[in-house]
């Protein structure tokens, strides 16, 4: 497992739980208003964390930390994510992990083997503008296989869509909820400018717009929520 960084506590990234955040290097997106740009296009491979010293720290955290939370860049194109999770399930700790859906076998995978906790999955745009969104080619059977393993699956799960002036209609946001139609939690996140952005040029909704876009994805989950906003 490549570890590329790790932020030693987050009360934010995994629901209820007090938790600490790794960081993979790559990812098969070049969505343009990713927030961790240096990761996924060109990660530093010459400053990683080993696997030893990051359970030593996880052992030393025991009664503190709740989970990890799995992120990225994009984890599922580690090769060894599996034994990794199992790692960190067998020191007594919960796992969460961010994903991008665009590898269902592996989701399922885990799902089935009840390596994780918690699993955030991005939902970039309406299926018509996904590969737009994603500024690569992006098979969208591959992301609705993800989303219909989620629904299935028993884990607890969340769906969540960084809103972006530029690359979002309000129209797209309907379009994404009749998609997960029948998801227990979905999200819409405001786009932020972190600095370490792929593209520049990129905007946010009002804080008005987006609870008037939030009203028309309520129609159709009503259980969505703004977050970040």
């Amino acid at each position: 497992m490549i570890i590329n960084g790790l932020q030693k506590t987050t009360l934010l990234d995994f629901p209820g739980k007090v938790a600490c955040t790794v960081f993979t290097g790559g990812c098969n997106f070049r969505c343009p208003f990713c927030h961790n740009a240096s990761l996924v296009i060109s990660p530093d491979f010459s400053n990683i964390i080993p696997e030893d010293e990051f359970f030593s720290f996880l052992n030393k955290r025991k009664g503190i930390l709740d989970g990890v939370c799995i992120t990225g860049g994009e984890p599922l194109l580690q090769r060894d994510i599996e034994d990794f999770m199992k790692k960190i399930r067998d020191i007594g700790l919960a796992v969460k992990l961010d994903t991008n859906g665009s590898f269902p076998e592996r989701l399922k995978a885990i799902l089935n083997a009840r390596l994780v906790d918690y699993v955030a999955m991005d939902i970039k745009n309406s299926e018509e503008k996904y590969s737009e969104t994603c500024g690569v080619s992006v098979d969208t059977s591959k992301i609705s296989e993800s989303i219909s393993a989620l629904m299935v699956s028993g884990v607890p799960f969340e769906f969540r869509t960084t809103v972006v002036k530029e690359l979002h209609t309000p129209q797209d946001i309907v379009a994404i909820a009749s998609w997960i139609s029948g998801a227990p939690r979905y999200f819409l996140q405001s786009f932020t400018d972190s600095g370490d952005i792929i593209s520049s040029g990129l905007s946010a909704y009002s804080p008005e717009e987006m609870k008037q876009i939030l009203a028309s994805a309520q129609k159709i989950i009503p259980s969505a929520e703004l977050r970040g906003v």
